[in-house]
């Protein structure tokens, strides 16, 4: 084989699938924004997400600013070099990375490290397979950490809220996978796509269900009870109310794959790997003689551009609402502006706002801050950054991050340090809502996965502190305008996500009847 030709396919695999998304996804998306009402959150949302879309296409970046943990699934013929192969992933990967077509996620688990190139131990995942064909087939998924958060395994029989007792068949089965759904809310980036594996066991049970996966958007399972459960999920799922980013609305879940394999008696595991509307996977066959691509996959059928008159008469039926509605805060914010907005209204944020994730939040726990934060903006946002030959920072992809994971922390730091509004996505718990009411504090959700949208409204990067954390964790100076946001949780006790949640759940316990035999 030539290598070097293979090493450049291999980085035109993981650009594809950073920067476009493949057509059976994006056939989902656009129906999902036909059936959403117009004017709602929701709708809102989708708008955001197909404008996304067509901005990473346009741009050649990353669609969601966490392009996690490369996943490669490669079937080779007899007598294929793998240690060669794989020595051109790790060089396709890392200049990748180097161009800004993927975030350096590597983190040491012990030191907190970044590798700084998305290589390191376990990262990234490659696994082999031989068969008897005469080509290679390479496949690569991207699944960010907010949705890999949201994964689930149940073990037959259980208790479920809202459902009962789920036992060791069928209907035990169709239980775990509604409860799956219900227990993402929106913070795995909904609308989603989930992949199920049944049996196996704890470590090959979420093996199987990421496998999944790999399987197009609109193929046909060949077993038929599995065949009818995923159309039961996909009717099911989406009577839950739950919708885009968590905002409540029509469609919460575009797509279901089931698989299953043997187990041992004593164990019956369902497993679940839950996955963003940002569902970028692609995969090729290539030549394995000459490394040259032969064929694209998840190609097939008619690819929605969301530039086209047809795809903007969509997003023009779920346009944000009039201007004179929208809320519009420059930092610093008082605690009266603060006082007087309400969950459901829409926010523009003009001028500095300060990332911070979970490395941040852990510092200003113990430290004093590098910035003044009274009255200001955080954002949980770990950017895709790339610096130009003159030393200036620019911004490629900018969407939030997961906001629960700060819990912990948000409610003491905001006291502390006089923070007025947290920006991210999925909403926060009670601890946080008890300090956003008595500090006199806002929680503003972000489109989740939209990260050339927000990318856009970073007009410059004033600063950067904290940079031993990495370019993710860092806290990055950002000069914005027109930063589109939701309240979904107030200073007065109210959170759209306790709402979303507890309506949800009464709409789940609909289904705890017992319908398969």
């Amino acid at each position: 084989m030539n290598i070097e030709k293979f090493q450049e396919s291999m980085y035109q695999l993981i650009v594809e699938t950073s920067t476009n998304l493949p057509k059976d996804v994006r056939r989902a998306i656009k129906g999902a924004a036909e059936r959403e009402n117009a004017g709602t959150r929701s709708a809102m949302s989708l708008a955001t997400i197909t404008n996304n879309i067509k901005m990473a296409d346009d741009n050649v970046s990353p669609i969601c600013q966490d392009t996690g943990l490369p996943t490669f699934k490669i079937k080779t013929p007899v007598g294929a070099n793998q240690i060669e192969m794989k020595k051109a992933i790790y060089n396709a990967i890392a200049l990748a990375t180097k161009d800004g077509k993927l975030r350096p996620n590597s983190v040491d688990s012990l030191t907190g490290e970044n590798s700084g190139d998305n290589l390191g131990g376990g990262t990234p995942v490659i696994k082999f397979d031989q068969w008897e064909k005469d080509y290679i087939d390479a496949r690569l998924i991207l699944k960010g950490g907010g949705c890999e958060n949201k994964n689930i395994q149940y073990s037959l029989p259980t208790e479920l809220e809202g459902l009962g007792r789920a036992g060791r068949d069928l209907d035990g089965i169709r239980k775990c996978i509604m409860h799956s759904v219900y227990q993402a809310q929106g913070q795995g980036c909904s609308a989603g796509f989930i992949g199920v594996g049944i049996g196996g066991d704890r470590s090959s049970g979420y093996d199987l269900a990421k496998e999944q996966l790999f399987r197009s958007v609109d193929d046909v399972n060949p077993h038929e009870d599995l065949r009818d459960l995923e159309a039961y999920i996909m009717e099911n799922a989406n009577k839950l109310g739950i919708g885009t980013m968590g905002f409540g609305g029509e469609t919460t879940l575009l797509g279901c794959k089931i698989g299953v394999m043997n187990r041992i008696p004593a164990s019956f595991y369902v497993s679940v790997a839950y996955n963003c509307w940002a569902y970028r996977r692609l995969g090729v066959t290539v030549n394995p003689e000459t490394g040259e691509i032969q064929d694209w996959m998840y190609q097939e059928g008619e690819k929605i551009d969301f530039a086209q008159p047809a795809a903007q008469e969509i997003a023009a039926t779920v346009e944000a609402p009039a201007e004179e509605g929208v809320v519009t805060l420059t930092a610093p914010i008082t605690e009266e502006q603060i006082r007087q907005l309400k969950v459901g209204d829409v926010v523009k944020i003009n001028g500095m706002m300060y990332t911070g994730r979970d490395a941040i939040h852990k510092y200003l726990s113990d430290h004093d801050s590098p910035v003044d934060l009274n009255g200001q903006v955080i954002y949980h946002c770990g950017p895709v950054m790339l610096k130009d030959d003159e030393g200036k920072w620019h911004v490629k992809a900018a969407g939030p991050t997961t906001s629960i994971r700060e819990e912990p922390y948000q409610g003491d730091i905001m006291k502390k340090f006089g923070i007025r509004a947290v920006i991210g996505k999925g909403g926060m718990g009670a601890k946080t809502l008890a300090a956003l009411n008595e500090h006199g504090g806002v929680y503003l959700n972000a489109i989740g996965g939209a990260a050339q949208y927000y990318a856009d409204c970073i007009k410059s990067v004033e600063g950067v502190d904290l940079m031993n954390f990495g370019i993710p964790e860092a806290m990055w100076h950002l000069n914005v305008e027109g930063f589109t946001a939701v309240v979904t949780m107030d200073s007065h006790g109210n959170s759209l996500h306790q709402d979303v949640e507890k309506s949800s759940l009464e709409k789940l316990a609909q289904f705890a009847d017992r319908v398969y035999k």
